[in-house]
């Protein structure tokens, strides 16, 4: 949510690192080595002329076979015409949003890769979290409940985990339906609905894959950055910088609104006040002790958020009136204005 944890292991910005970290240093052209002193002596008043380095002598290498060799065209256009090809086939649309993106990874692979990340946090926080029967653990366990049915990831095997960390306001969801909550964040949830807009997110970036086009995107993002620094010279650390502020932190923020807009809807759908979401942004935004620039970071600003959900309001209350639960509603609160009751249903579960 706040700082992904499951992004991490999707994450283009991070291999991208170590792909600037691995690669090794590209040593100028070859230069011709002077010959000892004693036998290239120079006559008298003449200067040595130092060796010219050509910044960009790849790219005009190739420039040159491009040029010259019509089997060199042919298998460039060949391959782009591929690549292109490769791309078209595998366009699709994200549910509820409607964006348009690249992804190659099935569903059975993501969950692959969402298997291995779990199996490495679980190790990680050892020790260190609650058990099922833990008060905490039930009650993201109750939410989680009914907040599954309006995703249609009811076949995944869910899993609630509750890792005691106080000072930690965070939580993900592993593709496979592994939840993670950091006991530091329900404090500022406050409320069921708090607790709802928090995990509806999560449950968000499963159901439009965003892992898996994450790891697509890594799929084009690293050739890009070898073929920049292999042609221009360019230090592995500036291709990581464009392709990072450039490419993976906007499609990072793409992601982070799109989930934003599905939680919404779907807690909506299961009953809890869209309104809420609200809330809890603004205590978010309060709580921040940093504010990073929009556009160095991988997420939204709690502000820019805040603004987004309210645009997003109206439709998410008819998503609520439209389920089964609006009815009630309307007669719950009928009821609670004939007799005069306070609502409630704001009230903290602490």
């Amino acid at each position: 949510m706040l700082r992904n944890y499951a992004s991490r292991f999707f994450n283009a910005s991070s291999l991208l690192k170590q792909f600037a970290r691995a690669r090794p240093t590209v040593l100028p052209p070859r230069v011709q080595l002077a010959r000892p002193y004693a036998q290239s002596r120079l006559p008298p008043g003449s200067q040595r002329q130092r060796p010219q380095y050509n910044r960009f002598g790849r790219a005009q290498g190739i420039k040159y076979l491009w040029q010259t060799s019509s089997t060199f065209r042919y298998g460039l256009g060949t391959a782009g015409a591929g690549a292109t090809t490769f791309v078209a086939l595998n366009i699709e649309t994200v549910p509820v949003s409607g964006r348009k993106r690249f992804n190659w990874v099935s569903p059975k692979y993501e969950q692959e890769m969402g298997e291995a990340q779990y199996q490495q946090t679980m190790q990680q926080f050892q020790g260190a979290i609650l058990p099922d029967h833990h008060p905490y653990s039930k009650l993201v366990r109750k939410v989680l409940d009914r907040l599954i049915p309006a995703s249609g990831l009811e076949n995944e095997a869910w899993e609630v985990h509750v890792i005691n960390a106080p000072n930690e306001m965070n939580a993900f969801v592993v593709p496979g339906g592994k939840v993670f909550v950091f006991s530091g964040l329900l404090g500022i949830c406050e409320t069921e609905e708090g607790l709802a807009t928090v995990l509806g997110h999560e449950i968000a970036h499963n159901v439009a894959h965003h892992a898996a086009e994450n790891y697509s995107r890594i799929s084009i993002v690293l050739p890009l950055a070898w073929l920049a620094s292999y042609m221009f010279d360019f230090s592995g650390q500036l291709a990581y910088m464009v392709l990072d502020y450039a490419y993976s932190k906007p499609g990072s923020r793409r992601q982070e609104s799109e989930a934003d807009r599905i939680g919404l809807m779907m807690m909506a759908q299961s009953c809890y006040n869209p309104e809420e979401a609200v809330h809890l942004w603004q205590r978010m935004e309060k709580a921040e002790k940093v504010k990073i620039p929009q556009f160095l970071s991988t997420h939204p600003s709690s502000h820019n958020r805040i603004g987004q959900i309210k645009a997003w309001l109206p439709e998410a209350e008819q998503k609520r009136a439209d389920s089964e639960c609006g009815r009630t509603i309307e007669y719950a609160n009928g009821f609670r204005q004939a007799m005069g009751i306070e609502d409630e249903s704001r009230g903290s579960f602490w």
